[in-house]
């Protein structure tokens, strides 16, 4: 279209211009505008002149002292770079929202009554800490109703004590890392002995976790459970002393209160019973008939079965006593009159922990430790938490192994992918401009404007408190073109004018004079186009504050390093071909 379209409209569309510019040379050389549109553009176009003329006094005097501002320049772009590192690294940057998710485990073996009882109880407190923000709250304790629920929704429920409460708020972009700070301290003092962490509320968040329910999940993976659980307890309270991580806990609990009967096997065979005789009595107690012995009723006026299940009423059952006097026998009416038997009396009851939820990765079981971050950015945080694990690592116990996965994982892989199309964007956007200037030298000098586009990329994350991050990257990689593309405007004019005269120093101070209009009109459409974007609540704002700091130093180096960089080498070519001339006559 640059070569078709834009020719054809300027031809018909700048034609009034054309013949208003040769009324006016014909009236005298000077005519006054008619309109506010006109006074304002002769207006601007003074002003211009007049920015331009100092602007070709400053190029002078650069191009003057090239020798120290082009290193001084280098070394100042570079060295920009380290402030990437103060800048914090995350995958995605997190957005205000209106929604909070927070996961409540009371202790192991509550029953969902009460558990519900204490999430209602922590729906009023959560109004309390946060006055007029609420605008309702949604509890969902215990196990749900189908597999495919907890098995496709990011949720650490494993047992009836445990509810997911979604707090949804009032303003659509609330402070929602703020909120949870409040949350997290005020609750943690108001229900101690209850585990309370935060899940991902928003969707893209909930996506970039992968379906965990926290960002950094480091997993201790072997056969033996019982040592493994151990050395997970003690991995967490370290890991909880690490600066900036919050919500640590370990997903597969072993405490689940457990009354594991053993039945006498010998003892119960002298009374005519069968361990299974003691197994089907207690589940019929216990869980109804409908474990053992499936029992349906045919109703003879409409002919639909019903499913008979009896069941020992639950305010029978309140005591170990209860437990212990339930009846045994094998279920065929007791014709030999043999002594009643009750399960007391045929095993032993021994109250334990069992596990609460067995995770395997890989076949082998696992125990997840997830964590996540508050008030510092993931890159530190996994850092510190990579610190750690590798201090531990030797007090494994034999046979397990220790890895660090989740979010961060993802993040280190997405990095290393995108510096690399960096790498590759500005290394294919020379070898294009080689082929193009059948030259390796101009090449070169149109892309050294691309190390002060990364200055200005790390200098507006560095001060608008942004951290790296993949729309940042991308955004990286967008400003590589357009930097290019106005030091090309000014590299061609420049090799275009010394192609005449043969004068580099002259050729490279007509070219930034010349060229400065396209090239402020270029950058500026794409940092006013980025303006909102910049400002916006969403994850692309790394991006456009990425390319707004980029252009706008690329700019700068495009119209005064770039030009000293072209007569530094050209005037050293030229005197170099002079003095070959010479020796040679």
């Amino acid at each position: 279209l640059s070569r078709t379209l834009v020719p054809t409209m300027a031809k018909y569309m700048l034609a009034a211009q054309v013949e208003a510019h040769a009324a006016a040379r014909a009236a005298g050389g000077h005519q006054e505008p008619r309109n506010i549109f006109g006074r304002f553009q002769q207006g601007f176009e003074r002003k211009f002149v007049t920015f331009r003329n100092r602007y070709r006094a400053i190029l002078e005097h650069l191009i003057s002292i090239r020798g120290r501002f082009v290193p001084i320049f280098g070394i100042a772009a570079f060295s920009s770079l380290v402030l990437l590192v103060f800048a914090g690294q995350d995958f995605f940057p997190e957005i205000n929202s209106n929604a909070l998710a927070l996961h409540m485990r009371a202790p192991m073996g509550t029953k969902i009554a009460e558990a519900g009882k204490i999430s209602m109880l922590v729906n009023d407190e959560i109004e309390r800490l946060l006055p007029g923000q609420v605008e309702g709250i949604v509890n969902n304790c215990g196990l749900p109703f189908s597999p495919l629920n907890q098995a496709f929704i990011p949720t650490p429920t494993v047992g009836a004590q445990d509810c997911d409460l979604t707090v949804t708020l009032k303003n659509e972009e609330a402070p929602v890392a703020k909120f949870r700070t409040i949350l997290r301290k005020g609750l943690a003092e108001k229900f101690p002995g209850t585990e309370l962490t935060f899940m991902p509320a928003d969707l893209t968040a909930k996506i970039l976790n992968f379906g965990l329910p926290a960002p950094l999940d480091v997993q201790v993976t072997g056969r033996n459970l019982y040592a493994n659980f151990d050395f997970a307890e003690k991995l967490a309270e370290k890991l909880r002393h690490v600066t900036g991580i919050a919500d640590v806990a370990v997903q597969e609990p072993l405490n689940t209160p457990t009354l594991r009967v053993n039945a006498r096997r010998t003892y119960a065979l002298g009374t005519g019973l069968t361990e299974a005789d003691v197994a089907n009595n207690a589940l019929a107690v216990l869980s109804g008939s409908g474990q053992v012995a499936p029992t349906y009723w045919l109703d003879p006026k409409t002919g639909v079965s019903h499913l008979v299940d009896i069941q020992t009423p639950l305010q029978f059952l309140q005591t170990m006593n209860d437990l212990e006097t339930i009846p045994i026998d094998k279920g065929d009416g007791n014709p030999q009159d043999r002594a009643p038997q009750i399960l007391g009396g045929l095993s032993d009851i021994v109250q334990t922990g069992t596990p609460g939820e067995v995770s395997h990765y890989n076949i082998m079981p696992v125990f997840n430790i997830y964590a996540s971050t508050e008030g510092l950015d993931l890159g530190a945080v996994s850092r510190e938490v990579a610190r750690v694990v590798d201090s531990v690592r030797k007090d494994l116990p034999a046979g397990s192994s220790l890895t660090i996965r989740g979010q961060a994982e993802t993040m280190n892989g997405a990095y290393i992918q995108l510096i690399g199309g960096l790498a590759m964007s500005i290394l294919l956007v020379y070898l294009i401009i080689v082929v193009n200037f059948q030259s390796w030298m101009d090449p070169f000098i149109i892309i050294t404007a691309l190390p002060g586009a990364l200055a200005g990329i790390s200098w507006s994350l560095f001060l608008t408190h942004t951290a790296l991050s993949v729309p940042a990257l991308t955004g990286a990689i967008m400003c590589m073109g357009t930097a290019t593309a106005n030091s090309i405007l000014v590299v061609s004019f420049a090799r275009e004018r010394m192609d005449v005269h043969g004068d580099a120093l002259r050729a490279a101070i007509e070219a930034g004079y010349e060229r400065i209009r396209p090239v402020l009109m270029t950058a500026s459409a794409m940092i006013i186009g980025m303006l909102p974007m910049s400002l916006s609540n969403s994850q692309n704002a790394p991006l456009g504050r990425a390319v707004m700091g980029g252009l706008l130093v690329a700019t700068c180096a495009t119209l005064l390093f770039v030009p000293c960089v072209f007569a530094l080498i050209h005037s050293r070519k030229s005197k170099k071909s002079a003095v070959g001339e010479g020796e040679h006559a």
